[in-house]
């Protein structure tokens, strides 16, 4: 008997079809009545399709995952569909493995959540007030962020090869802090930068090592690892993708920086983390509540933040979440401890708001306590700005010149013409300023300007605020063009 010879594409189309079967290696797990798996399906039903990247979405109830669902593609150029054993980055919820493995050195003994990080980092300028592994554990260090400064620089994440030993030389050059130690809250990468190197140093193990044989390993997470190699190959990894009004094009994460974010993971592994986190498996008791603990300022004020875990409340359960994005990758972790209830939502596009997502899914299995409570910012965009700000052409020639800063090693120009004033960098960057008080402008970019004088009144400096970044100083070089 003659056999045909089957067409590759249709052996790629017999694959797929054996792996979207039950049988196959993407048997989808649903253990709850078709009702609900209808309405799961519908909460990620503008992601179903071959033609978009998608999301992978899992849910358990105390030890048991129940659900778990693939939706969308994992390479849109090979026609590759997402599965729910698709890898992707978890982005910022993996502040909690490099949290975890900080707490496990504490409890070893090996290092203590009040030590200076100047014991571990000499690198890092003395600002006068210590600050402590427990403020970098909490955002609470008052460190700008590495990335926005690299941002404002002209190297924004994403455009160059960023390495953990990038982010502490920009942090190194950073001559002051947005705040006192411990006086305030502010979200910042790279206190957890910092704990990956620590943890390095302290064991003498790379924080990927570390958390492989003290966390991945122990727990079962086998496709659970840190991406500190961008280039390396890695079996079944989505690709990443931003969403524009033309369709997709790729946005991958080309960085070696991790700890911040960098954990490519399962929607079934980030599960099994979240059990432990009820069992404590790995590290008992003590990591369990040690992870949990929420941060104090030093007025004694309990922020919402512990060890990479946020708390809040949803349909009014109690829910420890964290969010994360990187490049084209979202994603949302939950758990509502009094139900038993953990959700986990990946996807590979920008625009797919894993948070909303997961926490719809969540809504099929609770019993709501009461509604979410309706946000104020919608509220707050209805209320009236001050009045407009127009300074004189006069006072607006106070401003061209060269402003330096050696902190993130850029130039920028304010230049002043006919459309206003603007702020340049080489090679082609203008980004226009719209004043609104007295020797202050927001930026198109979002960025705030502030114009400093010197006791005679002449314009000397100028600082940028951004969102992780209170205030950089430029100091002003000459004025005018040259």
């Amino acid at each position: 008997m003659r056999y045909r010879r089957l067409s590759t594409s249709v052996l790629y189309r017999a694959l797929f079809v054996l792996l979207l079967s039950p049988a196959g290696l993407n048997a989808q797990v649903t253990k709850i009545g078709p009702e609900k798996v209808v309405e799961v399906d519908q909460i990620f039903a503008r992601w179903d399709s071959a033609e978009t990247p998608g999301c992978v979405v899992g849910v358990s109830e105390g030890n048991d995952v129940v659900l778990s669902r693939a939706y969308g593609m994992a390479d849109l150029e090979l026609g590759v569909p997402n599965s729910v054993e698709t890898v992707f980055e978890a982005g910022s919820v993996s502040k909690q493995f490099t949290a975890a493995a900080i707490l496990l050195l504490a409890e070893r003994g090996a290092l203590s959540l009040d030590d200076d990080v100047r014991r571990y980092l000499p690198e890092v300028p003395d600002y006068g007030t210590p600050i402590t592994i427990r403020h970098l554990i909490h955002h609470t260090s008052g460190l700008r962020d590495w990335g926005t400064v690299a941002s404002i620089g002209g190297w924004p994440r994403t455009r160059r090869a960023h390495t953990n030993a990038h982010a502490l030389d920009i942090i190194s050059r950073q001559r002051s802090l947005n705040y006192e130690p411990g006086a305030a809250y502010s979200y910042t990468n790279s206190g957890y930068n910092m704990m990956a190197i620590i943890v390095e140093r302290v064991s003498g193990k790379s924080l990927a090592d570390f958390s492989k044989e003290e966390i991945f390993g122990p727990l079962g997470m086998t496709k659970t690892e840190w991406r500190d190699d961008f280039t390396r190959i890695v079996r079944d990894r989505a690709k990443a993708y931003r969403t524009g009004r033309d369709g997709f094009t790729i946005l991958m994460p080309n960085e070696d920086v991790y700890g911040n974010g960098g954990l490519l993971t399962t929607v079934g592994d980030l599960l099994i983390w979240n059990e432990n986190l009820e069992s404590g498996r790995v590290g008992g008791p003590a990591l369990v509540e040690a992870i949990h603990r929420r941060g104090k300022l030093n007025d004694g004020t309990t922020i919402t933040y512990a060890g990479g875990l946020r708390y809040d409340e949803y349909l009014g359960y109690e829910e420890i979440n964290h969010s994360g994005s990187t490049a084209g990758y979202q994603a949302f972790l939950t758990r509502y401890p009094e139900a038993e209830l953990s959700v986990a939502v990946l996807c590979n596009a920008t625009g797919t708001n894993p948070t909303s997502l997961a926490r719809h899914t969540a809504a099929v299995f609770l019993t709501p306590r009461e509604q979410p409570a309706v946000s104020s910012r919608a509220r707050a965009a209805r209320e009236e700005g001050p009045d407009p700000f127009e300074p004189s052409p006069t006072e607006l020639e106070a401003y061209p010149a060269k402003y330096w800063s050696g902190e993130a090693e850029v130039e920028y120009e304010v230049t002043l013409s006919d459309r206003g004033l603007a702020l340049q960098r080489r090679p082609g960057v203008t980004i226009m300023l719209r004043p609104v008080s007295p020797d202050t402008f927001r930026a198109s970019n979002g960025w705030e300007i502030r114009f400093r004088r010197d006791d005679s009144g002449a314009v000397d400096a100028l600082s940028i605020g951004a969102s992780r970044v209170f205030d950089l100083l430029f100091e002003r070089r000459a004025s005018g063009l040259e």
